[in-house]
């Protein structure tokens, strides 16, 4: 890596450790803040569902801004948009309000990750190739899974701890003041390079042509369409599982005041995320195509949470989370890569964003679904249920593989300004 590379490579991981910093510090605890606002556990789950539908909404219209306006500037209006609807959510737990505010709220959060989605990643990959990197990209990538995971892991333990010792609102203000920070050091570290925003005066036209190379350069290319397809079920199970541990933990641990405990949860999902991106470079120079890991990935994964839906022993389920966790974070950088390695660097962003796009479809429906389950059966039985449907991606996966993408056996960042040619 020359010292341009190295220069990129330190803002990324600069980024990426005070963005997860700043959201992690709720992550802990957001589910027993929405219980402890007094919505139930449908509607703390459907809360978090329109924070999806919001990503859903606004991932095209903010993937004009990351491709139209630069990704700089994406990020910014997302750390502005991230801390005010966060403070919003404050206001509505002191004011026990009604679920439909907590609903529109989480829309605007939704908003708030969508400036992030994409943007960043894309800023990296192209600054990387700018500057003459050849390396891999699960090296960088992995590195930065590794410093979210430790940002995470201080972040959620920092949380939980805040909250026992004052209440469980003073997190989300602490998020706030990290994102306002955030907003400062990306305004003066953060420059647009490799890259040449195309400006347009038509906001739907543009909207409508980004949307049109969102399905060109995605659904429409096939090895890339079935990773996108199978993005609903593991990211939808993702996220409500990683929201249900905090509750169904506390169950096991017989203390519904914890909140440590909660934090917990979270604090050891980011070690396990460090140790999952240390891993996936190591672990691809073992193995011959990317999909195999992803594969290997999903199907472990879903058995793991089978069996934690199962245990009622604090500490197995310990174990059980540390393993499911390091077994998604160590997929992860690598299906990055796969996917970077198939997308024209001038859709970029906004083809990752409809990647994220059609992840976030997936919490939409799973969320309230698994939620209501976790009304009528009891987390342990909605923990199982979330395995069962991660299994649904794995054959998507196969699908994939078997288009036989270039991508899907490289080691390094061959591409330069175009992807390569698919086989259809």
């Amino acid at each position: 890596m020359n010292a341009a590379a190295r220069k990129i490579q330190s803002v990324y991981l600069t980024l990426t450790l005070g963005n997860t910093l700043a959201a992690s510090f709720i992550w802990g605890i957001n589910t027993l803040f929405l219980l402890d606002a007094g919505l139930n556990n449908l509607e703390a789950f459907a809360a978090n569902a329109f924070f999806t539908a919001g990503m859903v909404v606004f991932e095209v219209p903010t993937g004009v801004v990351a491709d139209g306006w630069g990704r700089r500037v994406s990020f910014l209006l997302g750390t502005v948009t991230l801390a005010g609807s966060t403070y919003l959510y404050y206001l509505l737990w002191q004011l026990s309000a009604p679920f439909w505010w907590w609903a529109a709220v989480s829309v605007l959060l939704g908003l708030g990750f969508t400036f992030f989605s994409g943007a960043v990643e894309a800023w990296l990959v192209d600054a990387l190739r700018f500057t003459g990197y050849e390396g891999g990209l699960e090296t960088v990538l992995g590195r930065g899974q590794m410093v979210a995971g430790v940002a995470m892991l201080v972040g959620s333990v920092a949380g939980g701890v805040i909250a026992q010792a004052t209440n469980l609102g003073v997190p989300f203000l602490v998020r706030v003041g990290v994102l306002v920070a955030m907003f400062v050091v990306a305004f003066l570290l953060m420059r647009d390079v490799g890259f040449t925003p195309e400006r347009s005066t038509h906001p739907l036209q543009a909207t409508r042509a980004v949307l049109d190379a969102s399905i060109e350069n995605g659904l429409k290319n096939p090895p890339v369409r079935y990773v996108m397809l199978a993005a609903p079920f593991s990211a939808g199970v993702g996220i409500y599982v990683f929201y249900a541990l905090q509750p169904f933990l506390l169950r096991l641990f017989g203390d519904p005041h914890a909140y440590s405990v909660a934090g917990l949860a979270a604090a050891i999902v980011a070690g396990a995320q460090v140790l999952g991106g240390w891993i996936a470079p190591r672990l691809r120079r073992l193995v011959r195509k990317r999909t195999t890991v992803l594969i290997l990935s999903g199907v472990v994964g879903a058995l793991i949470l089978v069996v934690l839906g199962i245990t009622q022993v604090f500490w197995v389920a310990l174990v059980l989370l540390t393993l499911w966790a390091m077994v998604e974070s160590a997929g992860t950088p690598v299906r990055q890569a796969y996917l970077n390695d198939m997308i024209p660097s001038k859709q970029r962003a906004t083809v990752l964003s409809f990647d994220s796009l059609m992840g976030s479809s997936g919490g939409v429906v799973v969320q309230p679904l698994l939620g209501r389950a976790a009304d009528v059966y009891g987390y342990s039985t909605s923990l199982a249920m979330s395995g069962a449907i991660e299994l649904i991606a794995v054959p998507f996966l196969v699908a994939s593989r078997r288009r036989g993408s270039m991508a899907d056996q490289a080691n390094a960042t061959t591409a330069t300004s175009d992807a390569e040619p698919q086989q259809s």
